[in-house]
């Protein structure tokens, strides 16, 4: 029977466990874009915590895809030296790691220029968005593979191309923000191009056998966006490209709160995975290795969605945040659930550059030391 603590390979990488840090942006990027030592240590913490596979926070691979300031970034060789340090952190406490690679496109929230997409259109908060042209569409395609390059030469163990939650790649994927009529619109086909020429970009600077992964939503949850039928389809074209995992996601930052990603509020366990539906959806047709991410809290949850096939690396991100040990504390045999209590407040910390942490256990801590 599987387990959830089984020593698992993905491609020539072999993870500890079946436990991944989705990628969560820390907000701990400088100015520049390079690694502050906060991001550094938490790295490490979440690797002596035990779990098998850390994804860093989404790395932006050009300027004009940087969605705040306090971003990483690997965008320039100079962001090597510290992604390097990242990396031996994760590897001196025996974790694998992969570095998210990733281009807001028009959801930048604090963008450097112009905001561009796919399309020309108005977003729902009044800003306008350009359309990128096929060159620089190539040009992307390209920054994708410097990043790659860049990551590979920090010695992470392979990236993750972010095509999740309304950034660039999601947008090209979504009829709601991709109305082109060239190549790279219409059809699912040509809306999954660019993701095609990327993976391919990223497979050869990595070689055959390393892990190239990538997040995908599972729905858009807006109306004329991307459709968990629209999902299955694109990961069985990557999966005949030579994708090595999937991680399913969902939501957008147009989408309800109470469908997207960071949903506020503890779910009974019965309701705690998000994207359920479309985890069975995606293994009924896909034989690349699933990460299921969203609401995971509960450790019998966890066992049974590996268990049962449903998931084969579980991926958590908010309850990481309150406990970096919670794996290993759950390895240990202590198997309580998660103790975030997904308020959300850890957010605002990250986007001000702070930092992110836990903020509802820093209040909690204030409480009992006042009473």
């Amino acid at each position: 029977m599987r387990t959830l603590f089984d020593e698992v390979a993905i491609q020539n990488m072999v993870v500890p466990n079946r436990f991944v840090r989705s990628a969560t942006y820390e907000g701990m990027g400088n100015p520049d874009g390079s690694c502050k030592d906060e991001v550094i240590e938490l790295t490490a913490e979440l690797a002596r915590g035990e779990v098998g596979l850390i994804i860093s926070s989404h790395a932006y691979v050009e300027l004009r895809g940087r969605v705040r300031p306090p971003q990483l970034g690997v965008h320039t060789d100079d962001m090597v030296p510290g992604l390097t340090r990242m990396a031996e952190a994760a590897h001196a406490n025996g974790s694998r790691i992969v570095l998210q690679i990733a281009h807001a496109g028009c959801t930048a929230a604090e963008p450097t220029g112009e905001l561009v997409g796919p399309s020309a259109i108005t977003l729902p908060d009044g800003r306008s968005c350009g359309e990128f042209t096929t060159s620089d569409i190539t040009d992307i395609v390209q920054a994708f593979r410097n990043g790659a390059q860049r990551a590979k030469q920090a010695g992470f163990d392979g990236v993750q191309i972010h095509s999740a939650h309304a950034y660039l790649l999601s947008q090209f994927l979504s009829p709601y923000f991709n109305r082109r009529n060239d190549r790279y619109g219409g059809s699912l086909v040509n809306r999954s191009r660019i993701h095609r020429e990327i993976l391919r970009e990223v497979r050869d600077v990595f070689g055959d056998d390393a892990p190239i992964l990538i997040k995908m939503n599972s729905d858009d949850f807006i109306d004329g966006g991307f459709t968990r039928n629209e999902m299955v389809q694109v990961a069985k074209i990557l999966e005949e490209e030579g994708i090595s995992s999937v991680e399913l996601s969902g939501g957008t930052p147009l989408s309800p709160a109470d469908r997207g990603f960071a949903r506020p509020g503890i779910q009974p366990p019965d309701e705690e995975v998000y994207y359920l539906d479309a985890a069975r959806l995606y293994k009924d047709a896909v034989s690349v290795p699933l990460m299921l991410v969203g609401g995971i809290r509960t450790f019998d949850v966890a066992r049974w969605l590996v268990e049962q096939e449903v998931a084969d690396f579980i991926s958590l991100s908010r309850p990481l945040i309150r406990e970096p040990h919670l794996v290993k504390r759950w390895h240990e045999g202590e198997t309580a659930q998660a103790t975030c209590i997904h308020c959300n407040l850890c957010f605002g910390p990250a986007r001000s550059g702070e930092g992110i942490y836990c903020v509802a256990e820093g209040n909690q801590k204030m409480n009992t030391q006042g009473a």
